[in-house]
Order: structure tokens, then sequence, then C-alpha cells
């Protein structure tokens, strides 16, 4: 595995309202502390960072306009010389210029971090792996959270994240560790 000289960090939804009490247990409580590594080794290397940020339709929503949610977290706000993204839909690619970036810098490797894993991430990396791009997810730089299933069965944020990961790897997109990532990066 290699990391190309152009490979884009795709930022998804590290905003303060991901902090919500509300939303539950979640997994993976070092996730931001490895989406901060790749962050910090992006902007080194000087590749493409895009932070996405979620302007949510429901006025009920962790994310919705107008409210300390919707803004980045501290840690994960964009440079001057990063990419910016909004989006209303889970995902980045969709009703976006997301493509359309990556496709005129020449970019065909993105790696997405960020939140929800089985939402926004999942919903991204499919999409992107459709459109034809190299899909990297490092599993330990994105999180989920409690949930119930279809079925009404109360689900951990372990078994959902990793359920996540099993429908992205290999069809859509690499599922890896960070550090995996960060050594790709040489």
């Amino acid at each position: 595995m290699h990391i190309q000289p152009k490979a884009a960090l795709v930022l998804i939804d590290m905003q303060q309202g991901i902090n919500h009490p509300k939303l539950g247990q979640r997994n993976n409580p070092d996730a931001e502390q490895r989406m901060l590594e790749l962050l910090s080794a992006w902007r080194e290397s000087g590749r493409t960072a895009i932070h996405v940020r979620h302007f949510s339709r429901s006025p009920d929503s962790v994310f919705w306009p107008q409210q300390s949610g919707v803004e980045f977290q501290p840690a994960f706000v964009p440079w001057d010389d990063e990419g910016e993204l909004h989006k209303q839909v889970p995902d980045a690619f969709c009703h976006s210029a997301l493509e359309g970036w990556l496709r005129a810098d020449g970019i065909n490797q993105v790696v997405i971090v960020g939140v929800v894993t089985n939402n926004s991430v999942e919903s991204t990396a499919r999409t992107g792996g459709n459109l034809g791009f190299e899909v990297i997810v490092p599993h330990d730089a994105c999180f989920t959270f409690d949930g119930v299933d279809f079925f009404g069965q109360s689900r951990s944020a372990e078994d959902i994240h990793a359920m996540s990961l099993a429908n992205l790897h290999g069809e859509y997109a690499q599922v890896m560790a960070t550090e995996a990532v960060l050594r790709a990066l040489s």
C-alpha cells in the first residue's frame, strides 16, 4: 500500500454537535487523536485536506444551523488553504463539489475519516468507490454510537462500527489502521 503524493484526506463532520450527550455511547475514544495525526501528516506533506461540515435540515439535529453544534471542533478548524465543503445529506459526494474538486486536482486516492462510521463515513466511502476513487478508511479514525437494528435489537457502537467497516472493505474501500496509513505516506 502506497499513499499517493496527491491523496486527499477527507474529514467528515468533525463538528461540536457530535459530542452532544443525546447521541449516547460511542466507540473509538481515541479516534480524534488518530484523525489529528493524519491531518498533521497531510499538512506537513502538503497534501490536500478537505473538511466536510453537515448542515442539517432537521431542527432537532446536533448539526442544525445557527447553533454551536454546527461549528467545527477547535482542533478541526480548516486552515486557509484547505477545502471546506458543506453538505445536507450523509454522503459528501451527493449534491456537492467534492468529485469535481478531486478530479480537477488529479486526485484519485482519498482517505476518509470522521463521523459517523455507519452514516456519513460509509455513504461517502461507498460513493467514492463507485465513482472509481481509491478509497481508504482508517478504522481507528472514525467512530459511531450505540443503536438499534431494523428488528429492534440493541447493538453496541463497536458492533455497528465493525459491520459498517465490513460493508466497505474490499468492495468500496480498503480499511486499515491509521498507523499503516502513516507508514504508507513515506
